[in-house]
Parts: C-alpha cells; sequence; structure tokens
C-alpha cells in the first residue's frame, strides 16, 4: 500500500476551527494493491469536513446507517460534513486509489454552498483529471514543508480544488440538459410530422436507445403532456381546423388524422372538445 499524507502543524488531532472561514487541516492519498482491505469506521465521524476523490477502483460507502453500502466509482467525490457517520472500506483487489483533504472554517457551509454541494447530498461525479490530483499532492507538500505563508496556500489550494469540481459538476449538468433538450425537440419534431402514423411510444424510446420510463418522464415535464396525450392532442385540433376549413366527411377526417375507427375519433373528440364532430362542425357554420 502506498502512503502519502501531510497535517497541518504536523498534528494528527482531529480538530474544528471557527477563527478563520476555511482552514486546511489534513490531506493524503492512499493506493492500494497487494493490500487486502483499508477500512475506517468513526460512528461518530469527525469535527471536520472530509472529501474523499476515488481516482481508481472503487470505495464501499455505508451512508447514514452501518448496513447501507453504496459502491462508489472512480470519477466521484464523497463529502462528509461534520459529525456524521463514516463507515467506509477499500478492496486491494479492486487497485483502490484515493485522495483525501479535511477542513474546517467559520464559513465552510457557505462557501460549499458556492461551489455547487448542496447540504444533503454526499456523492458528487466530477469524473477522473490529472488536474485534480496534482492540487492534492501540492497540498501535502504544503502541509509537510511548512513554508512561509503556507496556510494561506492551502486556502487558495481548496479553493482551486472546489472551483475545479465545480467547473466540472456545471459542465456535466450543461451536457445532461442540451441532450435532454436535444432529444424532446427531436421528439416534438417527430410525432408532429407523423402524428397520423401508428406510433408505438416504446419503439420510438427504443429508437434513441432511451428507455420507455425515462422518455415517458422526461417528455412530460419538458411539454407538460405525456406522449399519448401530445399525439392526440396534435390530431384532434388539426381534426378541428379541418371541421371548420374543408368539406371532408367525419369518416375522412378521421383517417386523415390517423383514426381508422370512426366512432372512437368521434367519441375521443367529444371528450376532449365537449362536443361530438358533427356538432362542432354545425356550431361553426353559425358564424
Amino acid at each position: 500500500m502506498y502512503l502519502n499524507t501531510g497535517y497541518l502543524n504536523h498534528s494528527h488531532m482531529d480538530f474544528k476551527d471557527k477563527s478563520r472561514p476555511l482552514i486546511v487541516g489534513s490531506c493524503g492519498t492512499y493506493r492500494l494493491s497487494r493490500h487486502p482491505k483499508l477500512p475506517t469506521y468513526r460512528p461518530r465521524g469527525r469535527l471536520d469536513y472530509q472529501i474523499i476523490y476515488i481516482t481508481a477502483g472503487c470505495g464501499y460507502f455505508h451512508f447514514d446507517n452501518v448496513n447501507n453500502e453504496t459502491i462508489v466509482p472512480a470519477g466521484n467525490i464523497v463529502l462528509y460534513r461534520p459529525k456524521e457517520l463514516q463507515k467506509y472500506e477499500y478492496y486491494g483487489e479492486d487497485k483502490t486509489e484515493v485522495y483525501w483533504i479535511h477542513f474546517t472554517g467559520s464559513n465552510v457551509k457557505n462557501i460549499l454552498r458556492q461551489y455547487g454541494f448542496p447540504d444533503k447530498e454526499r456523492v458528487f461525479q466530477v469524473g477522473t483529471s490529472n488536474e485534480y490530483e496534482q492540487i492534492f499532492k501540492r497540498i501535502i507538500i504544503e502541509l509537510q514543508r511548512c513554508q512561509d505563508n503556507y496556510e494561506e496556500m492551502l486556502v487558495l489550494l481548496l479553493r482551486h480544488l472546489l472551483i475545479s469540481f465545480h467547473r466540472e459538476l456545471t459542465r456535466e449538468h450543461i451536457l445532461k440538459n442540451e441532450y435532454l433538450d436535444h432529444e424532446m425537440d427531436n421528439a416534438v419534431t417527430f410525432f408532429n410530422e407523423n402524428y397520423n402514423q401508428n406510433i408505438h411510444i416504446d419503439d420510438y424510446a427504443a429508437s434513441r436507445g432511451m428507455s420507455v420510463s425515462w422518455f415517458i418522464r422526461n417528455f412530460k415535464k419538458y411539454t407538460g403532456s405525456t406522449p399519448m396525450q401530445f399525439i392526440v392532442g396534435i390530431r384532434i385540433n388539426n381534426a378541428q381546423m379541418l371541421l371548420e376549413t374543408t368539406t371532408y366527411s367525419i369518416n375522412e377526417i378521421s383517417k386523415i388524422v390517423g383514426y381508422d375507427n370512426q366512432l372512437y375519433f368521434s367519441r375521443l373528440f367529444h371528450k376532449l372538445k365537449g362536443y361530438s364532430p358533427r356538432e362542432y362542425r354545425k356550431l361553426r357554420n353559425k358564424f
């Protein structure tokens, strides 16, 4: 097992200090290869905050309850707050490598919020990056050497690390939103152009590599209606326009908008518009 650590004033004591907004207490790295297991168990947590960055392998974390287990793979950070149960294990067979940093201060909660870490979330996907590792290594060196103004440098480096995490978290959020908007725009266009065809939502979702439940849930968030409600709305609105502006029969209009069964079409039109197609046409012809 490879181990490299640094501690503020070379003290291994867990501490809480609100004399300054942000104070770095310790930082280090573990790399497991042949060592079978590295467990940590702090039932009452610590007095400070802790970030664990998993750069290789994975960690097995037990949040809130020792019987719960969450496997956190490389590319994620885990954030522990003061007095939270800490129970986690790393295994040599996973070839796990992690960096960790402890910090305290009078304004930590607001600083974390500022950099995109909500109060109750613990796991954040930030990806793997050599930049993160270089910052951690510089923090460890500063703690080990204790050069002039090193405590101030530690704070600057920690903020650098938090900003780097925040940029990645924001970038991932933007990419996810762009992907979502693109897929929903595609779906809306497809349904508008093919509304009178026999559309199967399951088949459409599969053709785009999406699960049906994910697609329906996000389409509803995007448009305010489910995919089938959206399609039916297009059909009935177009039928309404045809009833107003053409002399096509009810049966013809029913087929034009995608319904072979005129009776079913008429019932659906009545349900959504409050009139049967025939009643609606007579009503419009009065004006």
